[in-house]
C-alpha cells in the first residue's frame, strides 16, 4: 500500500496503520484499499461473460500423507481449451515453514490468491507473535476462496489443495504431529482429506491411481513415485495433464512438509524417480496393480 493517502512526504505510515483491528491482513486491505482485492459484488456488465477458454487453467496437483509428514505434487500444463498455454507452470508453493498450496483453475487468479494468503500467514505471525493452527489457515484461505466467488461463477474458478504439518505448537487446539490435507469447493467450503486427495480436471484418475497404491508407511521415495505415477495415469485419460515431459526435461513439482519444514524435491532427484517410473511403464504400461 503505496500513495501520499496511505503515508505523509516523510514516508510515514498513515493513521489508519494504528487503529486496533484483527490480525487479518486481507482484512485490513479490504478496508482501506478494497479495490486491491478481488470482490464479489465485481461482476462484468449484464450479458457480458468471460469465455475460460480464452484464460490459462492449471490442472491436476494431489496430495498425500506419508511416514514422515505429507508430500504435494502438480503437473506443469496450463491449457486455453484445446491448446498448451504454459508447460512448465508451478502449481505447488509455500505458504510458510509448515504449510504449502496447490491450486487447479484459473491460473491468474489462483497466483493472486496464493500471494495474499502467504501475506496472511506472515502478517498474523508479526502481529500476535505466533503462527496459526493449521486449521486456522485452512478456514483463513476458506475465506480468501470465497472472496472469489463472483469471478467463480463467471467460470474464473480456482480450487485449492492445502497441506501442512501439525506442529502441535497450536495450545489447546493442536491435534498432535502429523501431516494434514484439505481440500475446498468454489464457495469456500473446507473438507479435511485422509490419506490423500487430487483437484483438477485429472483428479478422477489420479485418485484412482492412489487408492491402489497408497498405504500409510510409505517413504518419502515410495510416496513420491506413487504421486508420480498418479500423474502419469491423470495425464494419461486426461488431455489437459501434462505427463513427465523427457525431450524438455519438464517434471512435475513434488513437494514435502515435515516436522523440520517445507522442502521441494530437487529437480534431479524428481527427474531420476520420473526416468524410472517410465521405464517400468514399458514393461507394464497401466502401471503397477495394488500393493499387498
Amino acid at each position: 500500500m503505496t500513495g501520499s493517502e496511505h503515508g505523509g512526504p516523510d514516508g510515514r505510515l498513515g493513521a489508519e496503520f494504528f487503529v486496533p483491528g484483527n490480525a487479518s491482513f486481507a482484512e485490513f486491505v479490504a478496508v482501506h484499499r478494497p479495490e486491491l482485492l478481488h470482490r464479489d459484488d465485481r461482476f462484468l456488465p449484464p450479458g457480458v461473460r468471460p469465455d475460460p477458454n480464452q484464460f490459462p487453467h492449471g490442472t491436476t496437483v494431489l496430495a498425500l500423507t506419508y511416514r514422515d509428514g505429507v508430500l504435494l505434487a502438480g503437473d506443469r500444463r496450463a491449457t486455453m481449451g484445446n491448446l498448451i498455454a504454459q508447460r512448465d507452470l508451478e502449481k505447488v508453493h509455500p505458504a510458510d515453514d509448515h504449510t504449502a498450496v496447490a491450486f487447479a483453475g484459473s491460473v491468474g487468479m489462483a497466483l493472486d490468491m496464493v500471494k495474499l494468503f502467504q501475506v496472511e500467514l506472515t502478517h498474523f505471525e508479526k502481529v500476535e507473535g505466533t503462527s496459526m493452527t493449521l486449521r486456522a489457515k485452512a478456514t483463513r484461505l476458506s475465506s480468501l476462496i470465497r472472496q472469489n466467488l463472483g469471478q467463480a461463477m463467471q467460470g474464473l474458478a480456482v480450487v485449492p489443495l492445502l497441506a501442512g504439518y501439525e506442529t502441535g505448537g497450536g495450545g489447546s487446539g493442536s491435534e498432535g504431529r502429523r501431516g494434514r490435507i484439505f481440500g475446498y469447493d468454489v464457495t469456500g467450503g473446507t473438507y479435511e482429506k485422509f490419506g490423500f486427495h487430487a483437484e483438477g480436471s485429472g483428479s478422477p484418475y489420479a485418485r484412482g491411481s492412489l487408492k491402489k497404491l497408497y498405504r500409510e508407511d510409505m517413504s518419502r521415495r515410495d510416496a513420491a513415485l506413487a504421486a508420480l505415477q498418479a500423474l502419469y495415469d491423470a495425464a494419461d485419460d486426461d488431455s489437459a495433464t501434462g505427463g513427465p515431459d523427457i525431450g524438455r526435461r519438464i517434471f512435475p513439482i513434488i513437494s514435502v512438509i515435515t516436522e523440520d519444514g517445507f522442502e521441494r524435491l530437487p529437480d534431479q532427484e524428481t527427474e531420476d524417480l520420473s526416468h524410472e517410473m517410465v521405464a517400468a511403464r514399458r514393461n507394464r504400461p497401466d502401471g503397477p496393480t495394488a500393493l499387498p
